[in-house]
């Protein structure tokens, strides 16, 4: 496989996290309207150059870090499409990459536009992070053709099957709330940690308590799920490396994810912990869609193990000896 084609794919990879890093900025700094209700020029002009405002650095410079993206996944899905077109998966990704990118920038141009609710707005990065995770799950696939890991004799059982499937959807429920956390300006409505205030346990007092501590509890529930298979990948998955390693990477990002989540409460929402919350949970969403995708190959896998334990406890007639 090209090298020049890798290089690209983890430099695309890298800017659509920029992209989602830039986004989750825009909402923490308040500065969706630093451009004012201007698209996809920045107060009517391509370049502004006149009352530059930190809220107009950072909307200006987010959607500069857009446009680049958009330019960069469109080339990557045209060359991987030439280059790598017979792999299976290839082409979906290539179209979903580019489709969400395109889905996402509609979603913010309409922001800028028109006044949107904070629950509408929430899904802005969930639609940015099936993007990145599309362009992420390519970048992958490129590095596969050179057979540096083979996926190909992997074989998952029901229950992993259940839990990768499970956990994928569910994370995405978490992705959402926290967004939702940001967009109604939630995150310090809670001045304790994990209940709510003054450490004891009580029922929210209002909605912006219930979107915090709803959050919460989702991100406790995956936390303690996604340390339950990691377990059972541990105890059964020894001899498949990739799932072996793969969750235990996932355990620690969710991990880094519950303590950088933590953080934002102990810091007062600093921003660079606000930040790596969104890079810790981005990365997570990426391996479990890598999951997803290769247990679309399962069945294939488990075809090819029958066929092969089949072959290997026949017996070839011609090779038998009669006395």
């Amino acid at each position: 496989m090209s090298r020049k084609l890798k290089w690209f794919s983890v430099l695309t990879s890298l800017v659509m996290l920029g992209v989602l890093l830039g986004g989750a900025l825009v909402t923490k700094t308040d500065s969706g309207m630093g451009c004012g209700r201007s698209f996809p020029l920045c107060h009517g002009k391509l370049i502004p150059l006149d009352d530059i405002t930190p809220a107009l650095l950072i909307e200006f410079s987010h959607r500069l870090v857009s446009g680049s993206a958009a330019i960069l996944v469109t080339i990557l899905s045209i060359w991987a499409w030439k280059a790598i077109g017979k792999v299976r998966e290839t082409k979906l990704l290539a179209i979903l990459s580019v489709s969400f990118l395109i889905i996402q920038a509609l979603l913010g141009a309409a922001a800028v536009l028109w006044p949107q609710s904070d629950f509408i707005m929430a899904l802005h990065f969930g639609i940015s992070l099936i993007s990145f995770a599309a362009v992420l799950l390519l970048t992958l696939l490129i590095f596969e053709v050179d057979k540096k890991f083979d996926t190909n004799k992997l074989v998952v059982d029901k229950r992993m099957t259940f839990h990768i499937i499970g956990l994928t959807i569910y994370s995405y429920i978490v992705v959402y709330t926290g967004a939702l956390v940001r967009h109604t300006e939630s995150s310090l409505v809670c001045s304790d940690f994990p209940f709510c205030t003054n450490g004891d346990f009580s029922l929210p007092a209002n909605m912006y308590q219930w979107i915090q501590m709803g959050h919460r509890t989702a991100a406790a529930i995956i936390f303690l799920w996604i340390g339950y298979v990691t377990i059972l990948a541990v105890r059964h998955y020894k001899h498949q490396k990739v799932l072996y390693f793969g969750w235990i990477i996932a355990f620690i990002l969710i991990s880094l994810q519950a303590i950088s989540g933590a953080s934002v409460i102990f810091t007062k929402a600093n921003l660079f912990v606000a930040l790596l919350h969104g890079i810790f949970i981005s990365l997570l969403f990426g391996l479990l869609c890598y999951f997803l995708l290769l247990l679309s190959r399962n069945k294939n896998n488990m075809a090819k193990q029958q066929i092969q334990s089949e072959e290997t406890h026949s017996v070839d007639p011609n090779k038998l000896v009669t006395h």
